[in-house]
């Protein structure tokens, strides 16, 4: 493992990294979801991809990577571009899983690999509208605090600075950004996501017009056990 550190904004960020298969040539960049970190795409995809460079990074406030204030996606992308740069390493291939993959559309890879990407909105059942609803409602009176009431697994045990980057990231639609992107993409999915659900994989693949969807077994972590197949089918599609 390996830290270099950004300057952003005035900013200081100590960005944890690891590279495996340094001889290679061509690199593969894999930026992690939301609540993980390098280690799960490491473990998952290094074996398969011996003549790929990998480069792992650990985004701004999870692992060993550091965070300053409140981020929204666009300023972790503009962290992680000024980061590739420092190492010299070209934006040619980026898999992003989940919240990763909203930061790799925004880096504009030649190939994009979505893993269920986050980044489409769906409308939100009426059971957490009215939380939200009346989470607002309770705010004024309780302060910030009330939030723990009404967290969800993807809030517990964060801290302030994680939450409001949470707040600033959650409900973020990039449709149009999705539509915007020209070069190849390739949308992997697992079709028993919950968590970002297959119709968001069909709605991507019809915003981006060179792109190529499979779907395998699994949820929302899919390639943890499809990570073989993946590679294989990523050397298929390049």
């Amino acid at each position: 493992m390996a830290q270099k550190e950004i300057i952003q904004n005035n900013s200081k960020y100590n960005i944890s990294y690891e590279i495996a298969n340094n001889n290679q040539k061509e690199c593969i960049i894999f930026l992690h979801g939301w609540g993980s970190n390098k280690e799960i795409m490491r473990n998952s995809f290094a074996k398969y991809l011996d003549n790929f460079k990998l480069l792992f990074i650990d985004l701004p406030g999870f692992g060993n990577s550091s965070i300053v204030s409140a981020l929204n996606t666009k300023e972790y992308a503009q962290i992680i571009d000024l980061f590739l740069n420092a190492l010299h390493v070209e934006k040619k291939i980026i898999f992003g899983h989940s919240f990763g993959g909203k930061v790799a559309l925004l880096l504009n890879p030649d190939i994009l690999v979505l893993l269920s990407s986050a980044g489409i909105l769906n409308k939100k059942s009426l059971k957490t509208r009215f939380k939200i609803r009346f989470f607002k409602t309770l705010k004024p009176f309780f302060g910030e605090g009330i939030y723990k009431f009404f967290a969800t697994k993807d809030v517990n045990g964060l801290d302030k600075t994680m939450y409001e980057t949470l707040k600033n990231v959650v409900d973020e639609d990039f449709s149009e950004y999705f539509k915007k992107f020209k070069k190849k993409s390739l949308i992997y999915w697992g079709k028993n996501d919950t968590a970002v659900p297959i119709s968001n994989a069909h709605k991507i693949a019809s915003f981006i017009k060179n792109s190529k969807l499979r779907i395998y077994d699994g949820d929302h972590f899919f390639f943890l056990n499809n990570a073989k197949q993946i590679c294989n089918d990523f050397k298929e599609d390049i």
